[in-house]
């Protein structure tokens, strides 16, 4: 009977042993699968990168000439007038932003997903707050300048009239402050769904042992859900950091940086130095300085989360 079993286990082992199928053994065939996306990235970010660092390096205009000209549009840089003031802005503006879309998009999923007990009401309040992450960013700064008009049809201005208040211009008292809330409730729902799901993650035993040591819904999330949300919280914070400083558009189409570059962040001005003013290699340089500086800061918060420490526990 062992016999019998033997013979047939080479019978079935015997086909795996054929030269195509120790040519295919031999052949990396799991570049096959990685090869489409990885030609996207080379052509799609590794190229443009490249170019844009060459670029750094040369004084191109709209004459779309290639005159390279060494670290002129660096010295160009340290001795703009107007980088300690884009600096702050960009550093106002993130900080604040940030704040919003990690504490507010938190709230939101710890909202609609423990305290909030009926499911279909959480799913509708998230699908409702992902709508404007939905429509084109051209719908929804138009949605920020009527809630913003200097005019009492301004729905803030609406809200101040009702309290016997004189109608603002917000926007351009309050252009900084605009361009955070703008960027920061659309942004807080990105925070709300990558919380929701690492929150539907985590066993409901952990919970119920909790209730019945008799952990309050407070005491559940202070020292159940938080500590199990340090991946999610080190991948939205870093991830809303390197989003937030490549970012204009919202500022470009609510405020377009002014009044007086009041509300003027890192990459708009780089925006406007290359698109607007035709001076492409200056642009590319400012670019360039955007990178390095995001790139320190990615570090920095996995340093500060513990990154390597995650990495071996998770081993």
């Amino acid at each position: 009977m062992r016999a019998a079993v033997e013979q047939r286990a080479r019978a079935y082992r015997a086909p795996l042993n054929t030269p195509r199928t120790r040519l295919l053994r031999r052949f990396p065939t799991h570049w096959l699968f990685l090869l489409p996306m990885l030609l996207l990235v080379v052509v799609f970010f590794f190229v443009p990168v490249i170019l844009n660092l060459i670029l750094a390096f040369t004084d191109m205009t709209l004459s779309l000439r290639w005159e390279f000209v060494g670290l002129k549009n660096y010295v160009k840089f340290l001795q703009d007038p107007l980088i300690p003031q884009i600096a702050k802005n960009t550093l106002v503006y993130v900080s604040a932003t940030l704040s919003i879309n990690v504490i507010f998009g938190l709230f939101l999923a710890l909202l609609t997903t423990y305290f909030v007990k009926r499911e279909n009401v959480g799913l509708a309040f998230r699908s409702l707050w992902l709508l404007p992450r939905m429509t084109p960013p051209v719908v929804y700064a138009l949605l920020w300048i009527w809630m913003t008009d200097p005019t009492e049809y301004g729905l803030l201005n609406m809200m101040l009239q009702a309290f016997g208040l004189p109608p603002l211009s917000w926007r351009t008292e309050y252009p900084m402050a605009t361009i955070i809330l703008v960027n920061g409730m659309v942004g807080a729902s990105f925070g709300m769904i990558i919380f929701s799901a690492a929150i539907k993650s985590i066993p409901v035993d952990y919970i119920r042992a909790a209730k019945v040591d008799g952990a309050s819904d407070l005491g559940v999330v202070r020292w159940v859900i938080l500590p199990l949300l340090k991946w999610p919280l080190m991948f939205v914070t870093t991830w809303q950091t390197l989003s937030l400083l490549a970012s204009y558009e919202y500022i470009l189409l609510v405020t377009q940086g002014g009044p007086n570059h009041r509300s003027e962040v890192w990459s708009l001005y780089a925006y406007y130095k290359a698109f607007a003013s035709g001076q492409y290699g200056y642009g590319a340089a400012i670019a360039m300085v955007l990178v390095a500086v995001a790139v320190i800061i990615a570090l920095l918060m996995l340093r500060i989360f513990g990154f390597r420490r995650l990495m071996e526990l998770m081993r």
